[in-house]
């Protein structure tokens, strides 16, 4: 009776067991395996490091990561542009003393004729008279005229050049080439001018010089005057 017992007893024991181990096994993971305990691990998590798809017209980023979840903290850093100071403009070196020279300021005259090659050439000549530096630039205008101040000849025209500024401090000149063709030599039709009008360059009044310099051609072949640029100086 007492072997019995014992043998009742161990049974139940086993059974107990048995139920415990199925507990467990119940316990598991949806996917059937077993949970296991959390692990710890040491160490440091290093900020993550470059861009996160911006392109260079956006901000630039510093992103770090943190362990748990693997979330991304991202903090704007805006791109640095350097410029430097903008630095005033130097003004041009230009010409001093007010502006172009006017008619009133400018006394006008013809210089000796230096003829070659069939060509008589005669220097016109504008002079400062005033007591500031002004300046001419261009072509000036001239006109042959008769006793009664009517034209003769054709307008002059302009030969090739390149214009250029000239500054004219008081007293000092500029000239400009007038030039044609002997009319004896080039058989034009001639007539002898009394004066010579001058008219400094964009300015509309002109300048009355007695013209000493003998026949011009006035029409037909060859009766073309022409004249030059201003430059600096009295042309002798």
């Amino acid at each position: 009776m007492t072997m019995k017992s014992f043998s009742v007893h161990r049974a139940a024991l086993a059974a107990s067991a048995v139920a415990v181990l199925g507990l467990l096994t119940a316990c598991g993971n949806d996917d059937g395996t077993s949970a296991s305990s959390p692990q710890t691990l040491s160490g440091t998590a290093a900020p993550a490091t470059g861009s996160h798809g911006t392109d260079s017209a956006s901000p630039s980023a510093s992103g770090s990561h943190t362990a748990a979840g693997n979330t991304t903290t991202t903090t704007a850093r805006p791109t640095s542009t350097a410029t430097a100071p903008a630095q005033g403009a130097s003004t041009p070196a230009g010409t001093s003393g007010g502006g172009r020279c006017h008619t009133s300021e400018l006394k006008a005259s013809v210089g000796r004729n230096n003829p070659g090659a069939g060509q008589e050439n005669f220097p016109i000549v504008l002079t400062n008279t005033s007591s500031r530096t002004c300046t001419v630039r261009g072509y000036p205008g001239a006109a042959f005229v008769d006793g009664s101040g009517k034209q003769i000849g054709p307008d002059p025209q302009r030969s090739s050049g390149t214009p250029a500024t000239v500054s004219l401090a008081p007293g000092k000149s500029a000239w400009a080439g007038l030039s044609f063709s002997n009319p004896e030599v080039s058989g034009a039709h001639a007539a002898t001018p009394v004066s010579l009008l001058v008219t400094p360059p964009d300015e509309r009044a002109s300048l009355t010089v007695t013209w000493q310099g003998g026949q011009v051609p006035v029409s037909g072949n060859a009766s073309s005057v022409r004249l030059t640029v201003f430059a600096l100086g009295t042309g002798a």
